[in-house]
């Protein structure tokens, strides 16, 4: 499951109308670029690990995201609903692109897009994930938007993963997403979409990760009331040389309930919603990486589940 956390930094403003297909130019108002650019010789080097020399975004990557395995899922449960293979999908709240660039790397048929408003971390990644792809890259458009525009083409899926809409706070302004997902959508299309809960899940508290010899991934949730649902949260990380980089990203969310959720897209239009739940592993203390579809969920202390909408 991945955690792509990073485009929230930016996509609090919401708002703008551009495009950007990816291409490692600087990001122009605009502008449509598309892939098919000379590629560059990448310098490799090799650098210590520590707060001075890290890139938070290839941090990010590296510490919570895992992309072959949410467009694996993505293909899955598409198929298992529909019957057939989905080709093209829909990226919301981006970020540096990871997922959408994997998507289309499935083959000359697979085509993507994605939707984000930090033309920062946009540019990262098309110069760190789509430079790479070649001419595949022209398969995949990068928008400069606002997630509640149109797509370019009708998805066969629409995924919103990473709890990345928890940026909207009210109810009207969660619908009206809702809603212009259920409309963009392609005639058979799904909405997924991803939910974490439980009682840690809204304790003041911090969870330290390590990644590997070089460095650790914190996420800290710095507050939370139960009145409103207020939320915010800060990603740090730490190095084996005892440097930190503090609040690399900042999260100010509502942490909204999956009844919540659920409801709001019975109401947006969608005929159905089925939950898929991680299971544990051998020793029952951690997630196995499988997700089944339960209509109950388990009562743990923190949890992570899929939202399957039906258009």
């Amino acid at each position: 499951m991945a955690h792509n956390r990073s485009s929230l930094d930016c996509s609090l403003r919401q708002g703008g109308a551009n495009d950007a297909l990816v291409s490692p130019r600087p990001l122009a108002r605009g502008k449509v670029l598309r892939g098919g650019w000379k590629r560059r010789r990448k310098r490799t080097r090799s650098v210590r690990l520590t707060a001075r020399t890290a890139d938070k975004h290839e941090l990010y990557q590296l510490s919570v995201q895992s992309p072959e395995e949410d467009v694996a899922f993505l293909a899955r449960v598409y198929r298992k609903a529909r019957g057939r293979t989905a080709r093209h999908l829909r990226e919301d709240f981006c970020g540096t692109g990871l997922v959408t660039a994997t998507w289309v790397k499935r083959g000359k048929r697979f085509t993507a897009e994605g939707f984000d408003l930090c033309p920062d971390t946009i540019a990262w990644g098309i110069e760190h994930n789509f430079e790479s792809l070649g001419k595949a890259a022209a398969r995949a458009t990068i928008h400069v938007k606002d997630v509640r525009e149109a797509s370019r083409r009708r998805p066969d899926i629409r995924a919103a993963q990473n709890f990345s809409y928890f940026v909207f706070k009210t109810r009207r302004e969660l619908l009206e997403y809702f809603r212009a997902a259920h409309r963009d959508l392609a005639p058979r299309g799904i909405f997924v979409l991803d939910i974490y809960g439980g009682p840690e899940a809204m304790e003041e508290m911090e969870d330290v990760s390590r990644i590997d010899r070089r460095f650790s991934y914190v996420w800290e949730q710095v507050s939370y009331f139960p009145a409103t649902g207020a939320y915010k949260a800060y990603i740090h990380f730490r190095f084996s040389d005892g440097s930190r980089l503090e609040r690399a990203f900042r999260y100010d969310w509502r942490l909204w309930t999956l009844p919540e959720v659920k409801d709001a897209l019975f109401d947006a239009g969608f005929t159905g919603v089925d939950t898929y739940w991680e299971g544990d592993d051998e020793k029952g203390e951690s997630g196995n990486g499988i997700y089944r579809r339960s209509k109950r969920g388990d009562n743990c202390a923190a949890w992570i589940t899929y939202l399957v909408a039906y258009k």
